[in-house]
């Protein structure tokens, strides 16, 4: 599809929301406009507070804190889950004996284990960084533990029958699979991370976008609230087109034709 059409029915997709959030919270078809503006606010309010807020210096510090927040629990989430997922995938026994503690590991809700983190870790950015961790590390121990496992046995079979060691499988035949893989979680990762953090900032903490939310709605101010929720959006929207960008300068390397002579 076109890029410019594309953009086009986004933008309308966005119009038709905002004109039908604009009719239900000014007129009286749905009820009292004051009862359904306060569970609701209306979108001039909305993005009249949001540019407030964009224009004002204190927002900036919060997002940096809910960044760096998500920064951390995706680099530390990763590399444990790559570390972990080929140390499993590449030894069967060490899978076979932890499989049902990684299992119930990744079935514990992570708002129950907010507030323990929070008591281990405090209400600084560690605990925030713990919970963003058990989302990020399990999406990729999964991928990679499945990309490795998923090599084809004929090309590892020719690839040992070539004389490859394991080093030199590792370099050309694991790697290249599980990066596949890898990749095709990297926007959930980050996603997650970011999810990690700011329900731990709602939870208990005294910066971040989470917490200006939980402050928002401890008052009852439903026009902060989504305002804290478009800033939200707006900085997941931002955070997944820089990795879109990331993905598709690492994706673009192919692996090179090698000339073939006939003799």
């Amino acid at each position: 599809m076109n890029r410019v059409k594309l953009l086009s029915l986004q933008v309308l997709v966005m119009i038709v929301f905002l004109a039908i959030w604009h009719v239900v919270t000014t007129t009286s078809l749905f009820g009292d406009i004051k009862t359904t503006q306060f569970f609701f606010s209306t979108p001039a309010d909305v993005l009249a507070r949001t540019w407030k807020q964009l224009t004002g210096a204190d927002i900036y510090w919060h997002l940096g804190i809910t960044l760096t927040e998500t920064v951390l629990a995706f680099v530390i989430g990763s590399a444990a889950g790559i570390f972990f997922g080929f140390a499993f995938a590449r030894n069967a026994l060490l899978a076979a004996v932890f499989d049902p503690y990684i299992k119930a590991a990744n079935a514990l809700p992570r708002v129950v284990l907010a507030p323990i983190f929070a008591l281990w870790f405090g209400l600084g950015i560690w605990s925030k960084v713990a919970l963003g961790f058990t989302l990020v590390f399990f999406i990729v121990f999964f991928n990679v533990y499945q990309g490795v496992r998923e090599v084809s046995p004929t090309v590892l079979a020719n690839a040992r029958m070539l004389g490859m060691n394991e080093r030199q499988l590792f370099r050309h035949v694991y790697w290249p699979s599980a990066l596949t893989w890898m990749f095709s979680s990297l926007h959930t990762s980050v996603g997650f991370a970011l999810v990690g953090a700011v329900v731990g900032e709602y939870l208990g903490s005294s910066a971040g976008l989470g917490y200006k939310i939980h402050e928002a709605e401890s008052v009852f101010d439903v026009t902060g609230v989504f305002s804290g929720m478009l800033i939200l959006a707006i900085f997941v929207i931002l955070i997944d087109s820089i990795v879109t960008l990331v993905e598709n300068r690492l994706l673009v390397w192919r692996p090179g034709q090698s000339s073939t002579t006939t003799t």
